[in-house]
């Protein structure tokens, strides 16, 4: 008697070819930007290592110097102006990283994206290292570590772009939404593990702490060479069907035909001596023989269709300017929450080190519920901006609730939902509808740099976010969360300009 066929190999093979590639790729560029941004949290949690209350700390008995109240600090970041100098190894990275992110994507388009993304990896992995390295070289210069943090700000912007632009090339519009807010949540997992990471080494050698992130994220790099598939057609797997919908397709059939018509009439006015090409029975059989070669004869102008996108020309897509500021204030108050909130709670809570860092964990699972939420519910409605703007509004009492209640473990959550929500939403579903808005004419070479775009634009606000902390922190954290209100009003009300002036599905 034959045995029935294994439970499990029945689900495996319930799946097609197609799905298997896509739900591989996206694991892979789920792993790929998790590392990224392991590597990007451990310095939010050594700051608190890095200038601490000594007079809290156990005094080593062979400690040879005088009584000094910043003997366990590391220069140069145990002066009264610390914050400041953090300030400025945060902003080393953010600035390059911003500036960075406008001329990588248009590389994007350009550059085997497999290439690309395994170079910014192994040499993110290199420059995380050396910041690490900076503990055990005993270095205690503050242009080393801004250097660093500066070129290692710039070549991780190699990930996002390429990462979106993977992601948009395998995955139509119609689940964009839930599915990029689910992929998404590499911002937080990664968050969250570059943090306890960090931990387990910060209060013991901190350079670790760095050390351990940068070889994770060189291995990542290695993954990425040996197994990323850019697009379906590379494996002989369908595209995403999001360019071009069933009545689209039936104008463009019609238009081949009346051009077809048209050139047939032109041939039968050709002089009698002349071959009259189109008269023969059989030839008419061939131009009218199937629908595909009406699309063959209609897209004669796909040559320029293929050609990467300008800068200038992204930026004249309808939306792009408008969620690229929106992004702006919304990164703004996430990255200060990601670059501040452990020195916060530490300072502010008295917290150890580490206790802080694995507090502010919190924050980021929250982001991870949040980006799914966004994802699903703009899916539902059909509303981006309507999705952003609601999020936003319930965000800023939240913000002023949190820093007023020194941030209770429940209004982390919930901050970390509701700010990142809309982060994540624009920087995933958005970017890639607009990367495949239906201005480009099916147009796929543009995804990478219009992610950039709108990335790079965030990237100054997070930027400027960390660098206001630094300079206002010290006349009262309360002012750091009013700063953090502010941004996500105006964020707020960028949203509903694109929810009033735009339509479907970014309305």
């Amino acid at each position: 008697m034959r045995s029935s066929l294994a439970p499990g190999i029945r689900l495996i093979t319930s799946f097609s070819r197609d799905s298997w590639y896509r739900g591989f790729t996206l694991f892979l560029t789920f792993l790929f930007y998790t590392s990224y941004h392991l590597s990007r949290k451990p310095i939010s949690i050594v700051k608190s290592e890095l200038h601490r209350n000594c007079s809290t700390v156990i005094r080593p008995p062979n400690l040879n110097g005088t009584n000094n109240e910043t003997w366990c600090d590391w220069a140069p970041f145990d002066q009264d102006n610390y914050q400041t100098l953090f300030g400025a190894v945060d902003n080393s990275f953010l600035v390059a990283y911003a500036i960075g992110m406008f001329i990588s994507g248009i590389f994007g388009e350009r550059v085997p994206l497999r290439y690309y993304l395994t170079t910014g990896m192994l040499l993110s992995g290199v420059f995380t290292c050396l910041f690490g390295l900076g503990f055990y070289w005993n270095i205690h210069s503050i242009w080393y570590y801004a250097f660093v943090q500066a070129m290692n700000g710039l070549v991780q912007t190699t990930g996002w772009p390429a990462v979106v632009a993977c992601v948009g090339n395998w995955f139509g519009k119609g689940k964009r939404g839930f599915i990029m807010g689910v992929w998404n949540s590499h911002t937080s997992v990664g968050n969250i593990l570059g943090s306890l990471i960090a931990g387990l080494f910060v209060s013991s050698a901190w350079g670790m702490s760095f050390i351990v992130p940068g070889v994770i994220i060189a291995s990542t790099g290695v993954l990425c060479f040996f197994f990323l598939v850019e697009r379906p057609e590379d494996v002989g797997c369908s595209p995403p069907q999001h360019h071009v919908k069933q009545g689209e397709k039936n104008i463009t059939q019609l238009t081949a035909l009346c051009r077809t018509a048209m050139l047939v009439a032109l041939y039968q006015q050709e002089d009698d001596e002349k071959e009259p090409l189109l008269q023969n029975s059989s030839s008419n059989e061939e131009i009218f023989s199937s629908p595909d070669q009406y699309n063959s004869i209609s897209s004669e102008p796909d040559l320029e269709q293929t050609q990467a996108i300008s800068f200038c020309g992204a930026l004249r897509i309808p939306g792009v300017v408008e969620f690229s500021l929106c992004l702006l204030f919304a990164k703004l108050v996430s990255y200060t929450f990601l670059y501040w909130l452990p020195l916060y709670i530490s300072n502010v809570a008295h917290f150890d080190p580490k206790a802080a860092g694995d507090m502010s964990t919190l924050f980021d699972v929250g982001g991870i519920v949040g980006g799914i939420v966004a994802g699903l519910v703009s899916d539902q409605i059909g509303g981006r901006a309507f999705t952003c703007c609601v999020m936003l509004i319930v965000a800023a009492p939240m913000v002023s609730i949190a820093g007023l209640c020194l941030c209770p473990v429940g209004m982390l959550l919930v901050c970390g939902a509701l700010v990142n929500g809309p982060y994540a939403l624009i920087t995933t579903a958005v970017s890639a509808d607009l990367g495949t808005h239906e201005s480009l004419k099916g147009n796929s070479r543009a995804l990478s740099t219009v992610t950039a775009i709108i990335d790079g634009t965030g990237s100054i606000g997070a930027a400027l976010g960390p660098l206001l902390a630094g300079l206002i922190s010290p006349t009262g954290w309360n002012n750091v969360f009013f700063m953090l209100i502010t941004a996500d009003i105006l964020a707020c009300l960028v949203c509903f300009y694109v929810y009033i002036h735009f339509g479907h599905p970014f309305k």
